[in-house]
């Protein structure tokens, strides 16, 4: 937990009432390595810190899944748009790895925006920075070849290619494994 509280301190410090509120409100989540965080179909009801893992999310397909994004230890995962709308989510999240988070419910963090000094400031930030990264994602899927994400992803994000299997790496690029493996022999 101690490794949250950095991380929020870093955004914006909690005094110490605030953040004991705050820590009275999560709960510790272990899964196993390909478990199911959030269910196609199911509403998220919480937001996570990832104290521990790798989580990718993605739409489940009959022949080969379409993943669109990679979360790590010390990032915040959710269904964020199930999260707000309260809405059937439109795709999964799943561990790729051994997975231990820190989980608040949709109830106890409007609780915790409504009692606490900076919740607020923390929500909004984290917001935004959800924001960033989806805006970066579509521009790069608009302007930018197969190749040239890669070797952004490569630039940007190298630990998700060294934990992350080939086959999620291809479809998160828009490419098959073999045009993916073309492309790796190409820049090598």
């Amino acid at each position: 937990m101690d490794q949250l509280k950095r991380f929020l301190d870093g955004i914006s410090p909690m005094d110490d009432d605030d953040w004991r509120f705050f820590k009275s409100k999560l709960k510790e989540v272990g899964f196993e390595k390909n478990s199911v965080i959030l269910q196609k179909g199911g509403v998220e009801n919480y937001v996570s810190f990832i104290a521990k893992g790798v989580v990718r999310f993605y739409i489940p397909g009959e022949e080969s899944d379409l993943t669109f994004g990679f979360l790590f230890e010390n990032e915040f995962v959710t269904g964020y748009d199930s999260f707000l709308s309260r809405l059937p989510s439109e795709y999964q999240i799943e561990t790729l790895t051994e997975t231990l988070l820190w989980r608040i419910s949709k109830n106890d963090l409007d609780e915790v925006y409504k009692k606490t000094a900076n919740g607020n400031i923390i929500g909004r930030k984290m917001a935004e920075s959800m924001f960033l990264i989806k805006s970066k994602r579509e521009i790069s899927l608009l302007n930018q070849t197969a190749e040239e994400r890669y070797l952004s992803l490569f630039r940007d994000r190298p630990k998700l290619l060294q934990q992350i299997p080939l086959k999620f790496i291809a479809s998160y690029i828009g490419v098959t494994p073999q045009a993916l493996s073309r492309i790796r022999k190409r820049i090598t």
